[in-house]
């Protein structure tokens, strides 16, 4: 959510800002909206303020026994007038928020331009991707011949874009998702929440999947979201509160199962793991002070990075350009993994800093240290990570040439002390 005081100061830059990421200029009609609003309440105003002095003639008059017919007149005149205005700047002030609410936020100075992902910006390369004596497999392939990934057994139960894990992956994802809390908990100093997998429209609205997304996510009978992501329920932990400074940073992590629609990926990953209408993630979230912000990225981002380095996965941190962020995000870290199955680099966590575009939208604030004045939180965000997509990884890393897979040693004492998952026999 922007604040329409900033695009009055200077529209020429919020328009610039917009720009980067594609869309054409809107500061004018923001601000014909916004004048009307401010016209409607000077109007409204003033008819209160003129029917407070009628009202009070009319009680002067009556006291001098004078006629007071025609302001009594005046007063239920302005009575339907002021109903009136009312009705005008609520219709005037819910069209602003409307429009406001549906432009993304605005890339930070240092996000490189670019119109979509050919805009990204590599940063670094960590690990080497594996050399194989043998042509490797993709994870399906990989999942279906150890008959412990049943895709079909899915479809008759829910429909494309699930899966059943059975065996040693059921539990090679479960020893994952303990595996990511522990490190984010024990380590970087996250508090691991349970939140619910329902929310209100406000919690969305609040993160920036509503109104312009709606299409992407999964709703109830009566009327509750399925969560996207944990980000949803943590980041609204601190919706409509005004937190001490000294309180902060906050930093929460979640393992929850996540729900999209996938609106829009027809075709895309329509065999495996990548891309699903149910998967489980372990998120991570920060709420800061905007002189922290930055910095706090930069951990996060780690934070996620050193799950992947500890499971020996090669990945590499691409800076997103200012046309393939995300809707909130003013500047984004995506970590991508090698998945040699398909030789290429696919992403696994999307890390992001929001600015204070979400705390406008759920009203979170906090107060500074001897201050009497309220300023707004920024919000972060990241994967650490997205387990099935990890699951992925590892099979196609540590796959062998019979079809087994070895266990990384961090993940062995989740494991039960096993170190290969055996190929079928026969």
């Amino acid at each position: 959510m922007h604040d329409i005081k900033s695009i009055r100061d200077d529209a020429p830059a919020f328009d610039a800002a917009l720009a980067r990421r594609g869309l054409t200029p809107v500061a004018a009609g923001l601000l014909e909206l916004d004048a009307r609003r401010r016209g409607l309440q000077t109007a409204l105003q003033e008819a209160l303020a003129r029917r407070n002095e009628a009202s009070k003639a009319i009680g002067a008059a009556r006291a001098k026994g004078l006629d007071a017919q025609g302001l009594i007149d005046e007063v239920a005149a302005l009575k339907e007038r002021i109903r009136e205005l009312e009705d005008s700047e609520r219709a005037a002030a819910s069209a602003l928020d409307t429009t406001l609410a549906e432009l993304p936020n605005l890339p930070a100075e240092d996000v490189p331009a670019g119109a979509d992902e050919r805009g990204n910006v590599e940063i670094r390369r960590v690990g080497a991707p594996p050399n194989f004596t043998f042509a490797p497999r993709e994870h399906f392939e990989l999942g279906e011949a150890l008959g412990l990934m049943d895709f079909a057994a899915a479809a008759k139960l829910s429909g494309a874009r699930f899966v059943v894990l059975k065996g040693a992956l059921a539990r090679l994802e479960r020893a994952l998702s303990a595996f990511m809390l522990d490190i984010h908990t024990g380590e970087a100093g996250y508090e691991e929440v349970a939140p619910p997998l329902l929310v209100k429209d406000d919690a969305v609205f609040g993160t920036g999947q509503l109104p312009k997304f709606a299409a992407d996510l999964f709703r109830t009978g009566e009327g509750l979201w399925l969560i996207p992501t944990a980000e949803v329920p943590l980041t609204n932990l601190v919706r409509e509160s005004i937190l001490a400074e000294v309180a902060l940073p906050l930093r929460f992590t979640a393992l929850t199962p996540c729900f999209r629609s996938e609106a829009g990926a027809a075709g895309r990953d329509t065999r495996g793991m990548i891309r699903q209408h149910q998967f489980a993630k372990v998120e991570l979230v920060a709420i800061t002070t905007p002189e922290q912000s930055a910095a706090e990225h930069e951990r996060l981002t780690r934070s996620a990075e050193s799950v992947l380095q500890r499971l020996g996965l090669a990945y590499r941190v691409m800076l997103l350009c200012a046309g393939d962020m995300g809707f909130g995000a003013r500047k984004t870290y995506d970590l991508e993994v090698w998945l040699p199955g398909q030789n290429a680099y696919r992403e696994i966590s999307s890390c992001s800093n929001c600015g204070d575009f979400q705390a406008r939208r759920m009203q979170a604030r906090y107060r500074p240290t001897g201050e009497k004045q309220t300023r707004f939180v920024h919000t972060l965000n990241g994967s650490g990570l997205a387990v099935g997509r990890t699951l992925v990884a590892l099979l196609e890393t540590y796959q062998q040439a019979d079809g087994g897979i070895l266990i990384p040693a961090a993940l062995q004492p989740y494991m039960g002390g096993l170190d290969r998952i055996p190929p079928q026999a026969g």
